[in-house]
Order: C-alpha cells, then sequence, then structure tokens
C-alpha cells in the first residue's frame, strides 16, 4: 500500500470512528448529525468527506457494515451457551460461561453496541435498514448454527429461525442495560448491578433452553394445548 493510499484509509477510518462517536458516546442518533460536525470531530475539512462517502447516508451504511462484527461474535458466544450435549440440557456454568464472553465483548466495545441498539429504531432509514439486513443475516446463520447441535436437529427451520429472533432481541436488551449502568438504585454497586444483570441473564438462557427442551419431547402436547 502506498503512503497516499495508507492516508487516504486513515482519514476514512477518522471518519467512521467520529460518526461513531458522534452517535454513540454522546447519546445522539446517527440521523441528528451532520457532515460538517463529522469532518470536524475527524480534524478534517468537510470537503474531505467526499473522497470517501457520497453523503452520510453512504457513510452510515459503512458505520453498520465497520461495527457488525460484533453481531458474528454475539453468534458464537450464544452459540456455545446453547451447545447441548445429547439431549440434556446445558449445565449452568456452561450458560454462565457464554454469558460473561457475551458481556465481556460489550464492555471492550460498548460505543458499537451503543450505536447498533439505538439505530437499530434510529431516524435514518439507510441505517435500520442495514442494520435490519445485518440482523437477519445473524438470524439465519445462528439457526444454522443450531440445527448442527444434538438437541435442536430435529426441529423446523421455522421454529429454530424463531429462537434465533428471541435470542438477539434478548441480546440487544442485555446489551442496552449493561452500557446504561450503573441504574438508579443507589443501593447496589456498579460491579453489584452487573453481576445482578449476569445472573437474570444466565437464567433467562436457560429458561428457553428447557422450553426447546420441552418443545420437541412433547410436540404432540404443545399442539394440543394451542
Amino acid at each position: 500500500m502506498s503512503l497516499r493510499d495508507e492516508r487516504k484509509q486513515q482519514s476514512r477510518q477518522a471518519l467512521l470512528d467520529a460518526a461513531l462517536s458522534l452517535s454513540s458516546e454522546g447519546g445522539r442518533s446517527f440521523g441528528t448529525i451532520s457532515l460538517r460536525e463529522v469532518a470536524r470531530e475527524a480534524g478534517l475539512v468537510p470537503t474531505a468527506f467526499y473522497r470517501h462517502f457520497q453523503d452520510m447516508d453512504e457513510l452510515g451504511a459503512d458505520l453498520v457494515d465497520y461495527v457488525s462484527g460484533t453481531l458474528h461474535r454475539l453468534r458464537m458466544s450464544l452459540r456455545d451457551g446453547f451447545a447441548l450435549s445429547s439431549s440434556k440440557p446445558i449445565k449452568t456454568s456452561t450458560t454462565r460461561d457464554s454469558i460473561e464472553r457475551f458481556f465481556q465483548a460489550i464492555a471492550k466495545q460498548p460505543n458499537y453496541w451503543a450505536f447498533l441498539v439505538r439505530e437499530r429504531w434510529g431516524a435514518s432509514v439507510v441505517v435500520r435498514r442495514a442494520i435490519d439486513k445485518e440482523v437477519r443475516f445473524f438470524t439465519v446463520d445462528m439457526a444454522e448454527d443450531l440445527h448442527k447441535l444434538p438437541a435442536f436437529s430435529l426441529l423446523e427451520r421455522e421454529d429454530l429461525t424463531i429462537i434465533s429472533e428471541v435470542l438477539v432481541n434478548l441480546a440487544f436488551t442485555w446489551a442496552m442495560t449493561w452500557i446504561t449502568l450503573p441504574s438508579s438504585d443507589e443501593e447496589l454497586s456498579l460491579e453489584e448491578q452487573q453481576e445482578q444483570l449476569m445472573q437474570r441473564a444466565t437464567r433467562q438462557a436457560q429458561l428457553l433452553n428447557r422450553g426447546v427442551s420441552n418443545w420437541q419431547s412433547n410436540p404432540e402436547l404443545i399442539t394440543a394445548k394451542v
């Protein structure tokens, strides 16, 4: 890579980082951020913006692609946590380990998750659609992962997709709760609130797993109840 190309890549990255900082750490919606603000935050003149992006919509779509790696790491963590041994539910320790890895990933890149969670329902239509596309890809891939596990292999693909959708929605809720800690509960320290959240997330994952196991082992009973 030539020096010129390297500098161009650095300025492009600076614009992505600036937009991420303004929309995540600043607590603002991406749709309210102007081109001039992004350029100023990146230490560039506004005209330099157009060397990399046509407009803010293109920057937003590329930013989603840039941070979407967090979804793939989420997929690996949740897949490991739901990896069952034969037809038996996963152990509490296995679920807990998976949940801890998930929250550790959030702690390392909180601005990535803040951006994804907030902008999933944000003002920018382009960004919302880009995130929705990534979530759909994640859901399909997660369903494929679950299908390869013995305890999930007999489930219908539609059911696996629904399970994946539940997981990603839970994950977004967990992530946003973690990012916004500490809460207004003054009786508990930040560490205590984090531990409480991990315990609750572990329990939710266990209950979901138990429901999946029951669905598979008693299909006639469930059909009758419905």
